[in-house]
């Protein structure tokens, strides 16, 4: 996957878990927030990995 899927999915994961997390909240389940947490983190984790893609080709680059 290319950093910039990467971050696209990591975009969409956290977008998604931030509306789980709030249907969650609104409905009291818990077990549907605590998934949307999960996504997001993971949506999160995504993104770094995208960044980090970035950062070794920028280095490859200069080199």
């Amino acid at each position: 996957m290319s950093s910039t899927s990467d971050k696209i999915v990591g975009m969409a994961n956290q977008a998604a878990g931030n509306v789980k997390q709030a249907i969650g909240k609104a409905t009291d389940n818990p077990k549907l927030e605590a998934e949307g947490i999960a996504q997001e983190i993971k949506g999160e984790a995504q993104q770094s990995v995208g960044n980090a893609k970035d950062a070794v080709k920028d280095t490859i680059d200069k080199i």
